[in-house]
């Protein structure tokens, strides 16, 4: 077995057992039994809701003053209850992201029930589990089979999720004949796509039922051998039933031998050699004509006149171009041959495994793959593109969470070398700060731009309904930073120009207009505003804890580099002299970050006791991670405090147990250049906090949640710590290997990349760097730090060199 797969000896019983496709848009989660298969069908754009106006009674810039005399004169229920008055939303029809529907397959007699066996695997162009899975398989097959009916009497199955090509496949044999399914989420062709074999002669037989997911589906047979459908998204919990967005689907099945006929809501396909079935789906989703009612048919009949070989093949060379940039290898284990939720079981146990880590970052750069292409409509949503339907029916949305969820989707993208899978996200974040513009005006009485804790498929900008979650003033700033990071990264002069710097220069304007000069500290400060969904205690009063103040660590953290950013953009690109000035002397205003008396990092401008000491949240540590005002090097007071406030969160007694909680721990020791604890909260998020299908989850009882609930940034925000251990970037700064744990003493990871456009190759033996290798793609000027080491290197565009270990501190060797 490849490391690179995420392979299992026993049928997928559940949705949470079950393995993730995607093509950008359109996703799947494949379940595979032996008589059964359901594919989870879901496409980013299905949204219940629609976009809306959102009222408020806020006069603007006199309530708010009014509520902030409150808050300095140290009357904060009174001024929470006029900012519950005042700025709190209606949730209307803000909606959520809906399952689509589900392609359940049910096998007949004649798909390998009877027959002589043709090999381990049908077919023989890679398309079917390797004769070795089926082997490993077959020890286990026993107890599987005794736990699902649909299992009973097969000789052997495997089923994979092949990383290096993006294909799900099942294989077994069953009463002697081999079987094989193969699936692929195409991008070229924008189709699912998959095929059915049989060792035996007209052994491929089954039916192919579609169910819908929402009150307004319908289906219908069209031809012999497909079937239309058409949908709406809709559902009560987040809008009114009635509003959401339409779609128009089609399935084809093609066969080799035997027959296809379609009826109502089925196709029956009976003694075929070989099976090809394709699945596309359209939406109107910010169209202005009808012509998406026709395209999935066409699709779906291209696809089907193209056949599944030159799909297949089109599909992986399209894939193979984002994913084999990068290569991890972090050391060999036993453990790499056994079925993956066994490898989770024994890493539980305390067992080593560093090929599952590997498998964990490379899962993660799959997911976005999968999950965010260039020319995707929307971007990852707080389950990627994939929906179990849990959220959906609770208070929790499936949507976009502006507090720290839709970052952590993007967090690794740059660095683990996949740009372009981020520009979803940076139309997005243009299209939210063109809505924000009347959530300004309308609630603040500002100019330029700002939304807060939640958005949707329309860009919802206002405050949540609730002023303890909900005035996150900086949200919209939060996500409206991936557009720097992307900058950084790339150095796109012509991205800067058009995009980066004019919407974060509307969000400079809106600070500079919004914030004000806090009478007793003199310091420029937001509020009232919150420390994403914590709350404290005033002074020894513990019977009410409070959400809203003035100038929470977390605004003044995200408001400082957006200056910084906008100061330097604008001198680069030689615009707004008046506006630099008065970015110039906010700066000057800014209040530090401080130290508690308790030596933890201060979550707010006062000292105030925590109501929640362990709260999941870790908004305030944003400075250290993803931000770079905290770092050992320059500012080790406040590193010892940050270190010290994760220490004390770790060891609070109700700590809850979730995902993105664990991928920050891990972060953010990574950036402490702590390597062993970053990885004790990585192997604790893989062990304990993922399915068995490695996709992590948010356990019950958190935030009101009913059961464990699949959330897809504990899996990005695993992949960037990981990328975090091995390489960290800022400005004027290359580090290598700056968290490496002991565990990972041995391994290599080629094509990071770092800030300036640069790619980065590692190699280290004995945990301790053999050699590295910097590509760079632009002119490239800064410093390369190993350890206390440090080497100031120029490159031009297309220039490498080449660090060994025992040399580094003498000049390196430069070469074209």
């Amino acid at each position: 077995m490849s490391d690179m797969k995420l392979s299992y000896n026993r049928p997928a019983l559940e949705w949470k057992q079950g393995l993730p496709l995607g093509n950008g848009r359109l996703g799947a989660v494949v379940q595979s039994g032996t008589d059964s298969e359901t594919w989870f069908i879901t496409e980013v754009t299905y949204w219940s809701g629609k976009s809306e106006t959102s009222a408020t009674a806020s006069r603007g810039q006199e309530d708010l003053a009014a509520m902030r005399e409150l808050f300095y004169a140290g009357d904060y229920e009174g001024g929470e209850e006029m900012a519950g008055r005042l700025l709190q939303a209606e949730k209307g029809n803000f909606g959520t992201n809906l399952s689509l529907c589900d392609v359940r397959l049910t096998f007949g007699d004649g798909s390998g029930s009877s027959g002589e066996q043709s090999g381990a695997a049908a077919g023989t162009d890679g398309a079917a589990v390797s004769s070795t899975a089926i082997s490993a398989a077959s020890s286990n097959a026993s107890s599987a089979a005794s736990s699902n009916a649909s299992a009973a009497n097969y000789d052997s199955f495997a089923r994979e999720l092949d990383l290096e090509e993006a294909l799900h496949r099942v294989a077994y044999t069953q009463s002697g004949v081999a079987v094989s399914r193969e699936t692929l989420a195409s991008h070229p062709d924008n189709v699912l796509a998959s095929r059915i074999r049989s060792g035996q002669p007209g052994g491929v037989s089954f039916t192919l039922r579609l169910e819908g997911r929402t009150d307004r589906f319908a289906v219908r047979a069209a031809g012999n051998d497909a079937l239309a459908f058409e949908g709406q998204a809709t559902e009560t919990m987040h809008s009114d039933g009635t509003c959401g967005v339409k779609s128009a689907g089609a399935v084809k099945v093609a066969a080799s031998g035997g027959t296809v006929t379609a009826e109502g809501a089925e196709i029956v396909v009976s003694g075929a050699d070989e099976a090809w079935i394709y699945f596309a789906v359209d939406t109107d989703y910010g169209r202005e004509d009808d012509a998406w009612r026709q395209a999935a048919a066409s699709l779906a009949e291209q696809a089907a006149a193209k056949g599944y070989a030159g799909i297949r093949e089109a599909h992986i060379a399209d894939y193979r171009t984002l994913f084999a940039r990068v290569e991890a290898d972090f050391g060999v284990s036993g453990a790499a041959g056994l079925p993956l939720d066994e490898r989770m079981r024994l890493l539980r146990e305390g067992g080593s495994d560093p090929g599952l880590f590997a498998l964990f970052f490379q899962y993660g750069r799959y997911l976005t793959i999968a999950g965010s292409r260039a020319d995707s409509r929307l971007p990852l949503h707080l389950q990627g593109i994939w929906n179990d339907g849990e959220a959906n029916r609770m208070a929790w949305s499936c949507d976009y969470h502006l507090d720290v969820n839709t970052e952590m989707n993007y967090y690794p993208t740059e660095t683990t070398n996949l740009a372009e899978c981020h520009e979803p996200l940076m139309r997005y974040i243009e299209g939210l700060a063109e809505a924000g513009r009347a959530t300004a005006r309308d609630y603040y009485g500002c100019e330029g731009w700002a939304a807060h804790v939640f958005s949707n498929a329309w860009g919802f900008t206002a405050p949540g309904w609730h002023y303890s979650w909900g005035l996150n003033v900086t949200g919209g700033l939060w996500i409206a930073h991936q557009l720097r990071e992307h900058y950084e990264y790339g150095r796109d002069e012509e991205f800067l120009k058009t995009t980066a710097y004019p919407v974060l220069k509307e969000a400079a304007l809106f600070y500079l207009d919004y914030m004000t000069v806090h009478p007793q500290h003199g310091w420029l400060v937001t509020g009232p505003s919150n420390s994403p969904e914590n709350s404290f205690y005033l002074g020894d009063n513990t019977d009410r804890a409070y959400a809203l103040s003035m100038g929470s660590t977390m605004d003044q953290s995200l408001i400082r580099d957006l200056f910084v950013f906008c100061l330097e953009a604008g001198e680069r690109l030689n615009v707004d002299e008046p506006l630099r000035e008065r970015i110039r002397e906010a700066i000057g205003l800014l209040p530090p970050l401080q130290v508690g008396a308790d030596g933890k990092l201060q979550e707010w401008l006062e000292d105030y006791a925590e109501a929640q000491p362990d709260h999941r949240h870790l908004s305030h540590l944003y400075g250290l991670y993803p931000g770079t005002q905290i770092t050992p090097q320059d500012t080790p007071e406040l590193s010892e405090a940050a270190r010290v406030t994760l220490i004390s969160r770790m060891r609070g007694e109700g700590l809850e147990d979730v995902e993105f909680t664990l991928a920050l721990f891990a972060a953010n020791f990574a950036r402490l250049h702590d390597g062993d604890r970053a990885y004790d909260q990585l192997s604790y998020l893989i062990s304990e906090l993922c399915f068995d299908n490695l996709l992590t989850y948010s356990k019950a009882g958190i935030a009101g949640a009913e059961t464990n609930i699949f959330v897809a940034d504990g899996n990005f925000g695993g992949t960037a710590a990981v990328s975090e251990m091995l390489l960290q970037s800022r400005a004027g700064e290359i580090h290598l290997l700056p968290a490496l744990p002991q565990a990972w003493h041995t391994g290599r990871i080629t094509g990071l990349r770092a800030k300036g456009n640069a790619e980065v190759d590692l190699v280290w033996n004995g945990a301790k760097l053999d050699h590295a290798v910097i590509r760079a793609s632009a002119p490239l000027q800064t410093r390369i730090r190993y350890g206390e080491r440090l080497l100031p290197i120029m490159l031009e565009a297309g220039e490498s060199c080449r660090f060994e270990y025992v040399s580094f501190s003498a000049a390196a060797s430069q070469q074209r």
